[in-house]
Order: structure tokens, then C-alpha cells, then sequence
């Protein structure tokens, strides 16, 4: 377990269990060229600090090694994950996959099933340039939704080749961004270091089975 804390909640948010927002028209739909696209739900999850303590406090982290060219390195994040008919981490969790399956019924890779979670504990965590590309994801239009909660960090994403400019969202606080289409084949995303004092931050994402 990771003791970690979220700031002091707002004074004006009075719910005392964390909850769901609508997605409907409050998605925001970005078209990105090539069948590529983003949706994005600013402060979808209601007292996102709640679910983050709970999350941070009662999720099993564990850190991982990779190696990279001639050595071993540890992984610049905590991790976690929720193979498909596992329990989520929290009772919102399900609730918030089973709200995404209906959103996107019909839509390729709306079959999310599995849930991933990852604990940045400081701005030295972080992510490099990737696409979700091990098995679906490389050859068919899927969808990776990412729920942001606790401390706002830049979600930056590029075009794998030339084309559209960089994009950069500060994705935090209960944040929905939805990667559909070709996203995980054309472009790329990451969260970069950061020197800014920034507090802990984790990403809850969920896929269909076989995209990683």
C-alpha cells in the first residue's frame, strides 16, 4: 500500500461518496485526421478526491524493472492492474466502465473490459512517447479511456509522422480522455517529467481485452 493524500477539498462540494457526471453532450469530440479522434469530459467524476485516497490507500501498487538498451531500469511509476471478470479496485470503477460501454456501444473497441491504473507520485513519474499497441491495437481502431485524478499533469500527444500539431491537455481532477480510432496507430502519447512542485496524480484506464 502507498500512503499518499490529495489537497483539502473544496468547500463547495458537498457529496460525501465520490460519483459519476453525464457524458452525453458533455463529451467534447476532437477529430484528429486519419480516423483518429479524442473525446474529453473535464471533471467527469464528482469528489475525485475521495476516489484518489481510496485508490492510493487500498490499491496493491506494485514497481516494476524494464530494461532499456544494456541495462535495467525501474519503471518511473507505480502500477496496477485488473485482468477482465476481476473485481475493480472500486465500486465506481465498474460503474464508471459500465457508463463508457453504453456511451460508446456500437463504437470499434467500445468493448472495454479490463482496467489499469497508474500512481505518479511526484513530477519525476512519467510515461514516454507510446502508443497502446500490443496486440489490437496494432492493427485495429480501438478506444483507451483515462480517468485523471488528484494533481493536474500535461497529457501531451503528436502525430507518429507529419501532420496535425502536438497537442497538450492538464488532465486532472476527475478528467475523462477517451483515444479512439486509429489514435493508438497514428499517434502517439505520453506524460512528460515535470520540475513544477506537483503532488501525486493516478491515471485509471480501461480497454478492451488484448490492447495494451
Amino acid at each position: 500500500m502507498v500512503a499518499v493524500s490529495v489537497w483539502q477539498e473544496s468547500l463547495f462540494d458537498t457529496a460525501d461518496e465520490p460519483g459519476l457526471r453525464g457524458l452525453g453532450d458533455s463529451v467534447h469530440r476532437i477529430e484528429l485526421g486519419g480516423g483518429a479522434w479524442l473525446d474529453h469530459r473535464p471533471g467527469w467524476i464528482e469528489r475525485h478526491d475521495l476516489l484518489f485516497d481510496a485508490l492510493a490507500t487500498q490499491v496493491a501498487w506494485r514497481s516494476e524493472e524494464r530494461v532499456m538498451y544494456d541495462r535495467t531500469v525501474a519503471v518511473p511509476r507505480l502500477l496496477a492492474s485488473f485482468a477482465e471478470g476481476a473485481p475493480a479496485p472500486h465500486p465506481l470503477l465498474a460503474e464508471a466502465r459500465g457508463a463508457l460501454v453504453d456511451h460508446y456501444r456500437g463504437v470499434a473497441g467500445g468493448d472495454l473490459a479490463t482496467i489499469g491504473a497508474c500512481l505518479y507520485r511526484d513530477g519525476g513519474d512519467s510515461v514516454a512517447w507510446h502508443g497502446d499497441t500490443v496486440g489490437r491495437g496494432a492493427r485495429e481502431d480501438t478506444l483507451v479511456a483515462i480517468v485523471s485524478l488528484g494533481w493536474h499533469r500535461r497529457f501531451a500527444l503528436r502525430p507518429r509522422h507529419r501532420g496535425p500539431r502536438p497537442l497538450r491537455f492538464d488532465l486532472g481532477g476527475g478528467d475523462l480522455l477517451v483515444m479512439g480510432g486509429s489514435c493508438q496507430r497514428t499517434w502517439e502519447h505520453a506524460v512528460p517529467k515535470t520540475t513544477r512542485p506537483v503532488g501525486p496524480r493516478i491515471s485509471v484506464q480501461f480497454r478492451p481485452v488484448g490492447v495494451s
